[in-house]
């Protein structure tokens, strides 16, 4: 009986495999992996795609003959890739990260085994573990009519400002979150924290939640260890800002085109 052609989400050195040809970049698509596989290659399941299953794996060099491949950086994917495909691929290196880090038992030491595509169980203790993913949150902070933007010591774009951001800790809610984040970068206070959506940000596994909030109080005060510098900007005095990709931009976005919709309604 044939096999049933797969998308195959390959990573060689944390870059994803694709290939390549004058229509574009794609996923390969094969009933057998791109690549022949080693005894010891560990191949993980995932989810269907266009009604194909979808298998990946990781190649620590790159194979010899790389006719018609490209690597390419997860995060740059984005840009060539239909939205699904680049949401599948963020999973497979999100679960390829969680098995490179699990092969042994946190408790014991001892040799962990695959159960299911997302689940491990020691073969002494019976620990089970499964793929964690770490929370973070993102706010937009609003005064009158600009918001803040704060350039990060981390962005890979040294002329880049994004928003304030970072991780949740241990027993705290998204919201008390959003105010110790918010209080310890930038010293300042704030109230109406609102909801505004998520991103999976699988670098290497997490979830940005966004946040938008009202400027209450308080004189800009940087955390030098993570930021270089903050500012008020309005809509006409935006300084670069993150690429489309990411929530930090759909949040400054949505400020943007709030004047647009209330222009529109005026007229």
């Amino acid at each position: 009986m044939k096999k049933q052609p797969s998308y195959w989400f390959v990573f060689i050195s944390n870059t994803l495999l694709l290939q390549h040809d004058s229509m574009g970049y794609h996923v390969p698509c094969s009933e057998e992996p791109p690549f022949p596989l080693k005894e010891w290659t560990s191949v993980q399941e995932l989810s269907i795609l266009e009604g194909k299953p979808c298998m990946a794996y990781s190649l620590t060099t790159p194979p010899n003959d790389m006719d018609g491949y490209v690597t390419i950086g997860l995060r740059e994917s984005w840009n060539v890739l239909p939205l699904p495909f680049y949401n599948m691929a963020s999973k497979a290196s999100e679960l390829l990260y969680w098995d490179t880090n699990t092969h042994y038992c946190g408790v014991c030491g001892a040799p962990m085994k695959r159960v299911t595509p997302i689940s491990k169980q020691c073969t002494h203790c019976g620990k089970e573990v499964w793929p964690q993913v770490s929370p973070a949150i993102i706010v937009r902070i609003r005064r009158g009519d600009e918001i803040l933007l704060v350039h990060a010591k981390n962005f890979r774009r040294n002329e880049m400002y994004g928003l304030v951001a970072g991780f949740v800790e241990t027993g705290e809610t998204l919201e008390d979150c959003v105010v110790r984040e918010v209080e310890e970068e930038v010293g300042l206070k704030i109230c109406n924290i609102r909801y505004f959506g998520s991103q999976a940000w699988p670098y290497p596994c997490g979830i940005m939640i966004g946040f938008t909030a009202d400027y209450v109080s308080g004189e800009l005060h940087l955390q030098e260890e993570e930021l270089s510098s903050a500012g008020w900007f309005d809509r006409k005095h935006l300084p670069p800002i993150p690429n489309k990709m990411s929530i930090a931009r759909k949040l400054i976005d949505d400020y943007i085109a709030e004047r647009d919709n209330q222009q529109d309604k005026i007229v």
